[in-house]
């Protein structure tokens, strides 16, 4: 196996720790209640109120951040569990679980009142989550495509109701 075979072998690998990392790092904000993650949410949850929504942001609100915390949890977990070559389709889903909730992220910060600085960072939260959705975008959609295709086979035959066995006279 040649060098440039083993470098690009470590990209998806590379690919699945930042994701991971990022994750992980939002959730000492989510999960403390910090000041930055109330004004987020806060914000959010103002503007679904007025959309007649109230509550969908709060804490305990279906989009809280405690929810969206706990969804890049998972995800980060799935990233670094799928990492071991048995388990790659389960890196498919934690690339998944990302896309969603990133591009979740990145449409709230486009398209809500909550806008791309709301932390007066330098726009440092939004193009965290831009690079992360483009991290998602590619190992899910380049280098994991195969895994999640495993994956959705393996959902669908959940969910598919089984063939009977042919009758014989």
């Amino acid at each position: 196996m040649s060098l440039r075979h083993r470098v690009a072998g470590l990209v998806p690998q590379g690919l699945a720790l930042f994701m991971a990392a990022v994750f992980l790092d939002s959730l000492r904000y989510k999960f403390t209640d910090h000041p930055k993650t109330q004004v987020i949410f806060g914000r959010l949850d103002g503007w679904t109120s007025e959309l007649g929504l109230p509550g969908l942001f709060a804490h305990t609100g279906l989009f809280s951040q405690y929810v969206i915390g706990s969804i890049e949890l998972l995800a980060s977990s799935l990233l670094v569990i799928g990492i071991l070559p048995r388990l790659r389709h389960l890196q498919a889903a934690g690339a998944l679980a990302g896309l969603l909730v990133m591009a979740g992220a990145v449409s709230f910060h486009l398209f809500t009142p909550l806008g791309v600085d709301p932390n007066n960072d330098g726009g440092g939260l939004f193009a965290a989550a831009c690079v992360n959705l483009v991290c998602a975008i590619l190992l899910l959609g380049v280098f994991r495509r195969r895994e999640f295709g495993v994956l959705l086979g393996r959902v669908a035959a959940i969910f598919a109701p089984l063939k009977p066995a042919a009758v014989r006279p």
